[in-house]
């Protein structure tokens, strides 16, 4: 269910409706609290040098004229936002226009201006009455030019905020964030508890099984969002299953894809399996609620579109490249989940495979490095990428794949025709980053032999 309810709360944050919704229903509510506190005697101060004070048709007045001003300034901001939206996708690609939309700023600026603009005209049609003299709410205008006073705060803060969400570092520093959020959650670490890797074999499901194990499929296409950990586990324990997990978050599942295997068979029902695939959340797009991936993919679509002829931005891919070496450091020093997960009585429960390190470097570097060859600077910082990760990692796997993509981006560009002074750069570099994963921990003193070879 906390999956889900996160799941559900990343569509809202996602939404242009949400904030802004929200703050006109706060607005009417506001509304309703100024006008009965003018209406009940004594409650306020008859004479205040900071109320409003005038005739009826003075504040028909005021408040038409901050309606009227709040109402076009909404529509100007939401034009400017389509506006940056438009250069947002043709700048870093479609994909991101869900950082856009998602950005409390921007959200917060669309209400205020609509919360302000109700907040005037419910006020409006309490002022007055048959004979114009029945009641002046002076509270309740003073509160409606309080609101124009901040209304215009606010659009000095969306001018600036604009501009400063439409560079790119901001951008990745953002989606940098979110991917740290996301290693730090690592899947399936919130599912149940981790076995020990050297005492898995024992509880593994054999392979022997056969027809014994029931296929559960999804009825419906779409990206694998989340999965409810929380009643994936209390299931597997209610009917005594062992749950053998086949998408993970990100993963596009169509219709008929099967998304685990339970073992036994017969204690795994229909409606049983109908429950199961319930919990896995899908929709129409990727969301970073448990994959990891997704962000460190937009990250290296940044870089991949600005290392295209048509933009040729290399430095906007070299600060997308500082971004996620940050990323693959900070998984390198963690522990990957156990994919055995047990229940509350030390039983296995679920095996769901667990991200690797090797996996998430692939996504980092591969398409820049296929990309970038032909910018030595996109070349040399993947290198430099690679020795900081390589004092980082703690796992020899780990320092083996590193190595790999270190013997990669070498010999790639040593065929990108640079000339032979570059190369020797790039050469130095190289030797230095075998030197420094042998050094650390990767794969000893062969690794760099391996590394070399390679190349």
């Amino acid at each position: 269910m906390k999956s889900r309810i996160a799941n559900a709360w990343q569509e809202l944050r996602a939404s242009f409706w949400f904030v802004p919704v929200l703050m006109a229903l706060l607005a009417a509510l506001l509304s309703l609290v100024t006008l009965t506190l003018d209406a009940a005697p004594g409650l306020l101060p008859q004479e205040t040098s900071w109320f409003w004070s005038g005739e009826p048709q003075g504040a028909r007045d005021m408040l038409t004229t901050i309606a009227a001003s709040m109402i076009t300034v909404a529509g100007m901001v939401f034009s400017i936002t389509v506006v940056a939206l438009t250069l947002a996708a043709n700048q870093f690609g479609p994909r991101l226009l869900r950082n856009f939309m998602r950005d409390p700023g921007n959200q917060v600026v669309l209400g205020t201006f609509i919360a302000t603009f109700l907040y005037c005209l419910l006020v409006l049609r309490a002022v007055g009455g048959a004979n114009d003299t029945v009641f002046i709410p002076h509270f309740s205008v003073t509160v409606a030019v309080a609101l124009a006073v901040a209304s215009l705060a606010v659009l000095i803060y969306f001018i600036h905020h604009v501009s400063m969400s439409l560079q790119v570092e901001n951008l990745a520093s953002g989606i940098a964030t979110e991917l740290a959020e996301g290693i730090d959650n690592l899947f399936p670490e919130r599912l149940g508890t981790a076995l020990e890797p050297d005492t898995h074999s024992e509880f593994s499901v054999p392979e022997a099984a056969g027809d014994e194990l029931k296929a559960v499929v999804t009825r419906h296409s779409g990206y694998l969002q989340a999965i409810e950990n929380e009643n994936l586990m209390a299931t597997a324990e209610r009917y005594d299953l062992i749950l053998c997990v086949h998408c993970t978050p990100g993963d596009f599942a169509r219709d008929g894809t099967v998304l685990l295997a339970a073992w036994p068979a017969e204690r795994c029902s229909e409606e049983v399996a109908e429950a199961i695939a319930a919990m896995f959340i899908i929709g129409r797009q990727r969301t970073p609620t448990q994959d990891v991936k997704y962000p460190m993919q937009q990250l290296v679509s940044i870089a991949v579109r600005a290392l295209s002829p048509g933009i040729n931005d290399p430095l906007t891919a070299v600060t997308c490249i500082d971004w996620i070496g940050n990323g693959l450091g900070r998984l390198a020093e963690r522990k990957i989940p156990s994919p055995f997960r047990l229940d509350q009585t030390g039983r296995l429960r679920v095996i769901a495979p667990a991200l690797s390190f090797a996996e998430l470097a692939d996504v980092a570097f591969n398409q820049i490095r296929q990309l970038g060859a032909g910018h030595l600077s996109v070349m040399l910082r993947l290198l430099e990428s690679i020795e900081t990760n390589g004092r980082r990692v703690r796992r020899p796997e780990d320092g083996a794949a590193l190595a790999h993509h270190a013997g990669w981006i070498a010999e790639q560009t040593r065929r990108a025709g640079h000339q032979e002074r570059d190369l020797q750069t790039v050469e130095t570099l190289y030797a230095h980053v075998v030197r420094t994963l042998a050094d650390g921990g990767g794969e000893g003193e062969d690794s760099g032999s391996t590394v070399s070879e390679r190349a």
